[in-house]
């Protein structure tokens, strides 16, 4: 497919052998090149590679750095830390790796890329995960720079089951983002719903990862009022009742995809708590244990609320 003139591949794979004119390291961010991608990129490319790296490190987690390639057939490889010596990551760290490498490359003039499974390997994160917050950094890119250096980014997975995973959810979550997401910001809204004592939460099962309130986009010819009923009942089986609009809030970062700007309503519920749709579970929470991993700014939305309500 192309998005913006860009053409994205995804192949199986050895990464070490692609003729992009950079490929990409997932490494720990002293760029100590041992087991896995970065060990088969140092073993056929040369000790050189590691060494132009790590006199450059250590950095912050996410961060990326750029250095020869040694004898592989690549020009450059991007060393995108996407954990410590602890071989632990998340979404967050991820996200940013994906970004700045693609940033880096930009910055850079380099036309076409070979991307590996940013922490799945060591690290243990879940392909399809990853293959969705790769594919929302790859579009991030294209949105923030009008005249990308890119011509090409290519996706390589060395094993038949990474390559089915990304080869499903790479191409169509571009085309899907692409087609919804042309203009913006984008209306959304999200419900603050008091059920049994608590304020219902859903565990999203896309990244952005963790819990959050139950909402979503608001479809062409619908209301806020309406969207925000439908996306409860969508979400937790619940009927949303008494519905009164709360805030709204638009700051540009507020959701690490896109812009999108969200009216919040508040009201009770009625019904049988179930998660459905694209919620994995659904719980309610009290305002003194809310769970660790919220997503987008909707701690911040719960606290002033609860604080507001007293």
């Amino acid at each position: 497919m192309k998005l913006k003139g860009v053409e994205i591949v995804i192949t199986k794979g050895d990464i070490t052998e692609a003729d992009t004119e950079a490929i990409v390291n997932a490494a720990n961010n002293r760029f100590q090149m041992g087991g896995g991608v970065a060990g088969a990129i140092k073993k056929k490319g040369g000790e050189v590679i590691q060494e132009e790296a790590v006199k450059q490190g250590p950095v912050n987690v996410g961060e990326a750095v750029i250095t020869g390639a040694g004898s592989l057939k690549s020009r450059y490889v991007i060393h995108a830390a996407t954990m410590k010596l602890d071989f632990k990551t998340n979404e967050e760290i991820i996200r940013k790796a994906a970004y700045n490498t693609l940033v880096l490359a930009q910055r850079q003039g380099i036309k076409s890329i070979s991307l590996c499974a940013l922490g799945c390997g060591v690290g243990g994160f879940s392909y399809k995960d990853c293959a969705k917050i790769m594919a929302q950094e790859v579009h991030h890119y294209l949105r923030e720079f009008e005249s990308p250096s890119l011509e090409k980014i290519v996706f390589t997975l060395y094993s038949r089951e990474a390559y089915e995973i990304f080869e499903k959810n790479v191409s169509g979550y571009l085309e899907y983002m692409d087609k919804k997401m042309s203009l913006g910001p984008y209306l959304t809204v999200d419900g603050i719903i008091e059920y049994q004592g608590g304020i219902v939460m859903i565990e999203r099962s896309n990244p952005p990862l963790g819990w959050a309130l139950p909402g979503g986009f608001v479809d062409y010819g619908e209301s806020v009022e309406d969207a925000v009923v439908r996306e409860v009942k969508e979400e937790t089986n619940l009927d949303f009742i008494g519905v009164k609009q709360y805030k709204v809030y638009s700051k540009p970062h507020r959701d690490p995809r896109f812009h999108t700007v969200s009216v919040v309503f508040t009201g009770t519920g009625e019904g049988e708590l179930i998660a459905a749709s694209d919620a994995q579970n659904a719980a309610v929470f009290k305002a003194d244990s809310l769970p660790e991993k919220i997503a987008f700014d909707h701690r911040q939305i719960i606290t002033e609320y609860l604080k507001k309500r007293g």
